[in-house]
């Protein structure tokens, strides 16, 4: 039987700009921010039984997801932040929250300094009798393993499964019989071949490989590309679900087999079809209590990342089919549908965004450009104290340390902070950072006693960055807002009295980072050598454009 919203195929720029406007309100008061009226810039939830996709307009790349009881756990990779891999919760698979981190620091001493586009790649997350692991690729020193009995609690210390570079997207699995597997994938990057698929016999604790396994599948002829395997079984099945054809052009493939080892059957479930959702692949099969199926996957949107969509499954002939009007067994995404049955109602919510800075810790939004330092930060119940730390003054932006990023929650927005600049010391930089590709930052210097203000701008890929002078700096307190237009243009404004805002510097378009969305955020850095100061941050507030 149809559900509602199966005949929806809609485009998906205008869909997701009508549901920004739907979901949130205008939150300033007549002066200041008011934190009542502050709303979620992205809600999927439609309070009317059905969805949106994406459920979460944000960047939780290469998801995957696990049932346990009446929870459904989510992790993605996150590369070289920290705190590392993401775990978010939720109760009915539409909203979602941010609840953890499954590592605190990434465990090489190299992580001290942004290392773009390596660390913490695909992981997978699985539950087997009471403990919750986590398999963690780096793809330059190995395949990593945490566990717990707490998702919301302290997760063991990263510990190798198998030390090897190039070796990606690692899957574990329990057999019947007790016997583990750890399935996996490789990247040409680093081991000179790609779309092939390995099976690993491992130790039921996940603490090693028994021997060297065997590959189970060469997807070079029908499925290239293919990556991000995922490892289940139903029926007397293998089922191993895996995206091949490109990470912004390709589809979701399903193998199985008898054996596990195979040889294995393919086929392709679910594509593009007549949907504006490009690309739909790598994530997960979850089932809910009553005995439904559905799949979480991403969509690489670029400037935004890979923003997460939950489609519809079912099964014929012992195939699974992802999404609706299918073709041969091959679906296509939904962009509205009926929400999933677990027997319950849950609230409408979404992953933190703006932040007031009230309490002793971050919230759960916020990552670091590299490995953090307690002393980079505090706070102290009055906002968010950044120290300025040292930095050569040829280090571009992008490359800092202690830039304090979180990801783009919607496709248009616009976020305010109020920053207090009485404790800079001389040779500090501080302000608000578009940190990307093309990266792009409002600082203010201090320099000869005066404060400047000064647009920063580069590409990641290259050690030109531009600094531009643009005006000096009246107070010790100013506004500083960044625009972000049409999921491409950045603009930025400043205010001394938090109304009336003023154009500063120059438009720059951002482009994505290394398999990574545009993140935004704040920074405080030393460049003459002596001891920093610091500035305070009251608030950092997203709001749809005015």
């Amino acid at each position: 039987m149809a559900r509602k919203g199966e005949e929806e195929s809609v485009i998906l720029t205008l869909q997701l700009k009508e549901a920004v406007t739907v979901c949130v309100t205008n939150s300033r008061k007549d002066k200041g921010m008011d934190k009542s009226k502050i709303k979620k810039m992205w809600i999927a939830d439609q309070g009317d039984g059905t969805y949106i996709n994406p459920i979460l307009y944000t960047d939780y790349s290469d998801p995957d997801a696990i049932r346990v009881g009446e929870d459904y756990f989510m992790i993605a990779s996150s590369f070289c932040n920290s705190p590392a891999v993401p775990l978010l919760h939720s109760k009915d698979l539409v909203n979602w929250k941010v609840i953890n981190y499954i590592i605190d620091k990434l465990p090489f001493e190299w992580y001290e300094k942004p290392v773009h586009g390596c660390g913490t790649w695909a992981p997978s997350i699985r539950y087997h009798e009471g403990v919750y692991y986590a398999f963690i690729p780096f793809p330059d020193e190995g395949i990593m393993m945490c566990k717990t009995t707490d998702p919301w609690g302290k997760w063991s210390e990263p510990s190798f499964v198998r030390k090897v570079c190039g070796w990606i997207d690692p899957c574990p699995f329990w057999d019947d019989d007790g016997k583990a597997y750890m399935v996996s994938a490789f990247a040409r990057s680093r081991i000179g071949f790609k779309s092939m698929l390995y099976m690993s016999p491992i130790e039921p604790d996940c603490s090693g490989v028994l021997d060297d396994g065997k590959f189970i599948y060469d997807g070079h002829e029908t499925q290239p590309t293919i990556e991000g395997p995922k490892l289940y079984k139903r029926n007397g099945y293998y089922y191993i679900f895996a995206p091949a054809g490109g990470v912004k052009t390709g589809w979701q493939t399903v193998l199985r087999s008898k054996n596990i080892y195979g040889p294995y059957e393919e086929k392709i479930v679910m594509a593009q079809g007549n949907s504006p959702v490009n690309g739909p692949h790598q994530g997960a099969w979850v089932t809910t209590p009553s005995g439904e199926d559905w799949f979480i996957h991403f969509q690489d949107v670029l400037n935004a990342g890979r923003i997460i969509h939950l489609q519809p499954m079912r099964w014929e002939n012992d195939w699974p089919i992802i999404g609706v009007n299918d073709v041969d067994g091959c679906g296509e995404p939904v962009m509205c549908y009926q929400k999933p049955d677990v027997g319950a109602t849950y609230p409408i919510d979404a992953p933190e965004d703006s932040d007031f800075f009230e309490g002793d810790k971050l919230g759960l939004q916020w990552q670091w450009n590299a490995n953090y330092k307690d002393e980079w930060y505090a706070l102290k119940g009055n906002g968010l104290t950044l120290y300025a730390q040292q930095a050569d003054p040829k280090t571009q932006l992008c490359d800092i340390s202690n830039l304090l990023i979180q990801k783009w929650p919607a496709p248009e927005f616009q976020i305010t902070t109020c920053l207090h600049l009485e404790n800079m010391a001389e040779g500090d930089v501080a302000g608000m950072v578009s940190q990307c590709g093309d990266y792009n930052g409002l600082m203010i210097k201090k320099e000869n006693g005066k404060l400047m203000l000064q647009q920063r701008s580069g590409k990641w890929t290259k050690n030109d960055e531009v600094r531009e002078d643009l005006c000096a700096v009246e107070k010790d307190t100013i506004y500083l807002r960044m625009k972000v237009v049409k999921e491409n243009d950045v603009f930025f404004e400043i205010s001394y009295d938090e109304e009336n805002f003023t154009p500063v510097g120059q438009m720059k378009e951002a482009t994505p980072g290394r398999w990574v969305g545009v993140k935004v955020g704040l920074t405080a850095i030393n460049e003459a050598g002596n001891e920093g100061g610091s500035v305070r941050a009251d608030y950092f507030v997203f709001e749809p454009l005015q």
